[in-house]
């Protein structure tokens, strides 16, 4: 006879295990500087972005990495979309993290 089997589906990773390892915060300030944190305590690399004039803010310095995605406007920076892909293929991040304002209400 043929039996079908049961196979467990998955609701996510077992415990313990990350489903990524990189994720890039497409944020700067205090926001950031929260979602960086939280990705050191859970073992995750973080990537910043920031804009020409925040080179050297606390964002930039806390994460794992950080790429500049052009001037002062966000329009031109943090809002360029094609600027942040490039950093995402460049840092190899797995995740984007929005946080609040920018992408996260780019509409």
């Amino acid at each position: 006879q043929n039996t079908p089997q049961l196979r467990a589906m998955s609701t996510g990773p077992a415990a313990g295990e990350k489903l990524f390892d990189t994720v890039l915060v497409a944020n700067r300030g205090e926001i950031a500087c929260r979602v960086i944190k939280s990705c050191r305590k859970l073992g995750i690399r973080s990537v910043a972005i920031y804009s020409e004039p925040d080179r050297y803010s606390m964002h930039a310095q806390m994460a794992d990495e950080a790429y500049c995605v052009g001037p002062a406007a966000s329009a031109q920076s943090y809002l360029n979309i094609d600027k942040i892909m490039e950093v995402i293929e460049q840092s190899g991040a797995q995740a984007v993290h929005p946080g609040y304002g920018f992408l996260s209400e780019n509409h």
